[in-house]
């Protein structure tokens, strides 16, 4: 039976709108982005067996255009409107950093970076711009490295910060192993561009380290 014959409560579309979205099923949840299927499967079919070639809701959603086009009934449309929605979450906390101070929204903070970061092959730093109220002004990637470092330049890191004006920063980077905690290097490294700063009269507020279930801030830990 197609999706299209099953009772209209049991659609996945209709169970959103009649009783929300966390009722639904990982598989329904994919199922409400993919809409229509082919003709011997439907788009909750379709759904089931991308999550069995990934593993996981997370795992299709970060998987490569090729990897998950290779799947039969997506393609490359399918895949643009999972990363529009996934771009648009980031933007919504985005928009709310911009707004208020950061240290007011720190869960907002950490769910930003990690939806930036977490899911990064290699290892990438950036900063987080933040004007004289710590309202969030951008949030630029600067290096990316390899799998177990990235080489960091406080010079850079210096010029971008009065490229935009910023009053106050914070350093971010994360680590492909999903183990957030620091290494004596992201310690030193922190030092390091901290006094880089001082020197133009910025303070560095942080350092978050993103890894895969938590994120760790070196403030926290007193290190800055």
């Amino acid at each position: 039976m197609k999706m299209r014959d099953w009772p209209e409560a049991e659609r996945p579309c209709e169970k959103l709108l009649r009783r929300g979205t966390d009722i639904l099923s990982d598989a329904e949840l994919l199922a409400v982005f993919i809409r229509s299927g082919q003709k011997q499967r439907d788009a909750l079919m379709i759904s089931h067996d991308l999550l069995k070639a990934f593993g996981s809701l997370r795992s299709v959603i970060t998987a490569r255009k090729e990897a998950f086009c290779a799947v039969a009934g997506v393609g490359e449309v399918r895949y643009a409107q999972i990363q529009a929605a996934l771009e648009m979450v980031k933007r919504q906390y985005e928009e709310t950093l911009m707004k208020e101070s950061v240290f007011n929204n720190t869960v907002d903070v950490e769910r930003y970076l990690r939806c930036h970061l977490r899911d990064m092959e290699h290892e990438v730093f950036g900063v987080l711009m933040l004007d004289s109220q710590h309202q969030l002004i951008k949030f630029r990637k600067l290096f990316t490295g390899t799998i177990n470092a990235s080489a960091v330049y406080p010079r850079d890191v210096v010029k971008c910060v009065l490229a935009d004006n910023a009053a106050a920063t914070i350093l971010v980077h994360n680590h492909p192993s999903g183990v957030a905690e620091p290494s004596q290097a992201d310690i030193c490294m922190t030092k390091t561009i901290k006094k880089a700063l001082d020197l133009i009269d910025v303070p560095l507020l942080d350092h978050f380290i993103v890894g895969d279930a938590k994120t760790v801030s070196l403030a926290q830990r007193g290190e800055i």
